[in-house]
């Protein structure tokens, strides 16, 4: 490699060890690698434009919307009641309840820490009110907090698809089955759990408590059947379904349950552009490392070195697959997406290696960080509602992240579970 493409990597890992900004990083490596390289600092500015100018990247800020427009209205709530009413009555039914409001709320806002923190305020005092332990529920809400970017819509797969040039609907749908099989695998081990631990039983079932939690919560049911309808049925594309989530849960919120105030609004929209800002500014420094890295020949000098490391496509799974966890555990999502996905995705290409596969099983093993320490944005916002020290609730979530670990591995072996929806397309 060349000193310009050598400096590329070393000062942006300089930076980040010293505690500069992921997105200031990569601007700075960039720059210091073209001065080096004698290129026009112009692609700079350039590359950061281009970058911006997709459609897709609206969907973005549309699905931030939702989730507040959800958060602070009854819409999450009405939900979480809904699944109440079907689980709630079993033994520990309360741990399934929340898990399976994280896959519902997963599928509306695409956000693993919005999942958590609406949820959690919902869930959190009602299952500590039934003697829940504190630790094992924060552990809960941290983990289920996880299926925001695997189920769709993820604003993660909205990055990867922008990095990598596939189809943003192939990516939403290769993350259904294994964010249900996740779901459906934490739901059985809380159940273990609540029966070895003697956690509370809530009554017995009742058809006519559902129907009424089913009628109440009916119109906010409907939100993910619209959205998820649309994209999948070819009605809108994602983007197009992302403002129609956020017009669909203004007018319910606004002129049907009347929970949400227009005073209301302002703050919300305020507090999205934080975000979304933030997120932007990464996505387009990103994009300049990116076409960087390609301008370089990194990625054709790295191909080449792990091709003699891992000669297979099975080496070559393992070898990404621990450096995703372990990256996971360190930054957030996106900015792993951002950072590798120039790298490892055609990397993964030229070993024959299905692209959509390689895309969830990406995706889905950098989730793992977001529960998992030192990083563990979604642990903290859990730890923050309940309280609870990090070392504790680290302990209960060990056995939920070793379920998770297991499906990102069959994600690997049995590419059926990611490619079968993708390939109805």
């Amino acid at each position: 490699m060349s000193l310009a493409a050598i400096a590329l990597i070393v000062v942006m890992l300089v930076c980040m060890i010293i505690g500069v900004p992921i997105s200031w990083s990569l601007i700075l490596a960039s720059g210091a690698s073209l001065l080096l390289d004698g290129s026009a600092l112009s692609i700079i500015p350039q590359r950061l434009f281009t970058s911006m100018d997709a459609f897709t990247m609206l969907a973005v800020p549309l699905f931030l919307v939702a989730g507040d427009i959800m958060a602070q209205g009854s819409i999450s709530r009405r939900m979480v009641n809904f699944a109440d009413s079907i689980f709630g009555t079993i033994r520990g039914g309360l741990s399934v309840v929340l898990l399976v409001s994280c896959a519902i709320f997963a599928a509306l806002t695409g956000s693993a820490l919005a999942t958590t923190a609406a949820i959690g305020a919902i869930m959190y005092p009602a299952m500590t009110e039934r003697k829940y332990p504190k630790d094992y529920t924060t552990a809960l809400l941290a983990i289920g907090g996880t299926l925001g970017p695997i189920i769709p819509p993820s604003i993660v797969f909205i990055f990867y698809a922008q990095s990598s040039n596939l189809s943003v609907m192939k990516l939403f749908m290769s993350g259904i089955i294994p964010g249900i099989l996740c779901c459906a695998l934490w739901s059985v081990y809380a159940i273990f759990v609540a029966k070895k631990e003697k956690l509370p039983k809530e009554g017995n079932f009742s058809w006519k408590k559902v129907g009424i939690a089913f009628k109440e919560s009916f119109l906010a049911l409907l939100m993910p059947v619209i959205i998820l309808g649309g994209i999948y049925l070819g009605i809108f594309t994602a983007t197009e379904a992302a403002a129609v989530a956020v017009v669909y849960g203004l007018c319910i919120s606004l002129f049907v349950y009347r929970d949400i105030k227009v005073r209301d609004l302002l703050p919300m929209f305020k507090n999205t552009a934080k975000t979304t800002a933030n997120l932007m500014i990464l996505i387009a420094a990103a994009n300049v490392f990116g076409y960087l890295v390609a301008y370089f020949g990194i990625t054709t000098s790295l191909t080449a070195l792990v091709t003699k490391l891992a000669p297979n496509a099975v080496l070559f799974m393992v070898f990404s697959g621990l450096l995703l966890i372990l990256c996971g555990m360190f930054m957030e999502a996106t900015a792993v997406v951002v950072i590798l996905c120039p790298i490892l995705h055609p990397m993964a290409m030229s070993y024959g290696i299905d692209p959509v596969m390689y895309a969830c099983f990406m995706v889905f093993l950098l989730c793992m960080g977001i529960a998992t320490p030192p990083f563990a944005p979604s642990m903290f916002v859990a730890c923050g509602i309940s309280k609870e020290p990090i070392t504790k609730v680290t302990k209960r979530i060990l056995p939920m992240l070793a379920i998770q670990l297991i499906v990102g591995i069959l994600i690997a072996v049995v590419p059926f579970l990611s490619t079968f929806l993708p390939s109805l397309v």
